[in-house]
């Protein structure tokens, strides 16, 4: 008489089975969200927009003449505080627009800056959405890389890596 034990999964095995499904349903969530969150977002030629930052710099949107970061943020968003320090420390050797939507008053989002060493010169405020909406994104962060003709040629709403955010400015920098 014959018995068939069964063996038990190695844990090692298991483990590995374990995370793939998790891999596998997290690309899934995000493969499926992803058109949910950008929208109807713009493409082409950056909107024609006069902005004045919290210090009182003006920015003309339709005048950008090298590869210029867009990006769109709210002080309530817990991805836009992971992307932060990357987008300031980028606005260090880059271009950067950076536009705080719903996200207070000048004064609560100057203070926030400020609290976050955050500089102010780059950043407008968005209090209603409208520049959100004007870009056509459904959520944030949103990054727009624009080229040297004011051409929008990347976008990305949800968590980009700085890197990644770099790599872009920096080809665009190669084209001109």
């Amino acid at each position: 008489m014959m018995t068939s034990e069964t063996q038990p999964i190695p844990f090692f095995k298991r483990a590995w089975v374990q995370n793939g499904l998790w891999i596998i349903g997290a690309l899934a969530i995000y493969l499926i969200m992803r058109p949910i969150m950008q929208g109807d977002v713009v493409r082409g030629q950056v909107p024609a927009l006069q902005l004045t930052s919290l210090t009182g710099q003006a920015f003309d949107l339709s005048q950008i003449k090298q590869p210029t970061l867009i990006h769109i943020w709210a002080e309530w968003c817990p991805i836009c505080e992971i992307t932060r320090d990357s987008v300031e420390s980028i606005a260090k050797s880059h271009p950067v627009i950076s536009i705080a939507t719903q996200s207070g008053s000048d004064a609560e989002v100057l203070a926030y800056a400020q609290q976050h060493q955050m500089n102010p010169q780059h950043i407008i405020n968005d209090p209603n959405g409208k520049l959100m909406q004007a870009f056509g994104t459904k959520g944030v962060p949103a990054d727009f890389i624009v080229d040297s003709q004011g051409k929008i040629q990347f976008v990305e709403v949800g968590f980009t890596s700085g890197i990644g955010l770099r790599l872009r400015l920096w080809w665009l920098g190669l084209q001109d």
